[in-house]
């Protein structure tokens, strides 16, 4: 009679969790060196990774102020610039004349100022005129201030040292106010932003500590929490979270990422890996007993940074062989080594 896999492997688990696999009859064994580790519980944070983005912390849109003609683009993507660097030179005629009549204007309100100030002098000028002279020289300086300024405006500038990352206008377009010409990014500082779930939201604070993970970097990266959306977005019923990113190697803005928000502390039995054995798809240790090294099938859990989760097999205070288990048979004598 043929029973299926699936039949076979409860009864292992009841048959082999708590007792030796039986070996087979042979001549004693010579006693093998181990390090050996017992088992028991150990705190881990439960966690639920959160899907985001890195971003640049530092990001600009940069705009034209006044209408104008686009005459030059001095900068494309990948273009670092520092800041007060040329980017985009607009057509500034309409703004250089009302800058010369501005000045003109300044010119003869200086010359009448002066022409009253000498009436005054003689006696043949009255005050009021003087006074409204002078108030003229004022206003016309302001107004030349004014026009200068403007006229500044048709040479667009980088706000600070960064890359450029997306270029929207092209030799003759028009610019025009709040019309986007260049996007800029600065480099570092970087942060993660992703859409925290409304279920996810008390188990946030601000200042907290998470592990951030980066397809290009290594390691996780410890994030700072430095912002959450006191209000959810209202399609999707998330809230926005950004983390501070320390600087690392390869991390770069526009990078997929994930969180790992912490749910809840719990207790768990972790081995090294080293000390699982796999044959097929059984998992099996071995287990010191009477200064005999006792196979044990198990089953595990979770692979974590500190070791894997022992769900089944193993009980706590029991001892187990952490090295040279492939070399290890069941019922093999053993010596505990440091």
């Amino acid at each position: 009679m043929r029973f299926a896999p699936f039949l076979l492997f409860p009864w292992l688990l009841v048959s082999c969790g708590r007792h030796p696999v039986a070996g087979p009859d042979g001549p004693a064994r010579p006693s093998v060196a181990v390090q050996v580790q017992t088992a028991g519980l150990s705190p881990h944070v439960s966690v639920e990774e959160v899907v985001g983005t890195v971003r640049a912390k530092l990001r600009s849109m940069v705009e034209a102020k006044v209408n104008g003609r686009v005459l030059e683009v001095l900068a494309t993507p990948g273009t670092r610039v520092k800041a007060g660097q040329l980017l985009v030179r607009l057509d500034g005629q309409e703004l250089q004349a009302r800058a010369d009549q501005a000045r003109a204007v300044l010119a003869q309100a200086n010359r009448d100022w002066e022409r009253q100030k000498q009436l005054l002098g003689t006696g043949a000028g009255t005050r009021q005129d003087f006074d409204t002279a002078e108030a003229r020289v004022q206003v016309s300086q302001a107004g030349l201030t004014e026009a200068e300024t403007m006229r500044s405006y048709h040479q667009v500038t980088a706000p600070f040292d960064g890359i450029i990352t997306r270029k929207y206008v092209d030799l003759g377009d028009l610019a025009l106010p709040g019309k986007p010409l260049l996007e800029i990014e600065a480099p570092t500082p970087l942060r993660f932003e992703a859409d925290l779930p409304e279920a996810l939201l008390d188990r946030v604070q601000l200042g907290a500590s998470m592990a951030v993970r980066v397809a290009s970097v290594p390691t996780p990266l410890e994030g700072i929490v430095s912002e959450l959306a006191p209000v959810a977005e209202a399609a999707s019923h998330t809230f926005l979270l950004k983390l501070d990113l320390p600087p690392r190697e390869g991390l770069r803005g526009g990078q997929f990422g994930r969180v790992s928000v912490p749910i809840l502390e719990t207790k768990v039995l972790l081995v090294p890996p080293q000390a699982v054995l796999k044959r097929g798809q059984m998992e099996l240790v071995f287990v010191v007993h009477d200064g005999k090294a006792t196979l044990r099938l198990v089953r595990t859990g979770k692979t974590l940074s500190s070791g894997v989760e022992l769900l089944a097999g193993v009980a706590v205070g029991e001892t187990l062989v952490i090295s040279d288990v492939s070399s290890l048979s069941d019922g093999q004598p053993v010596t505990i080594r440091p």
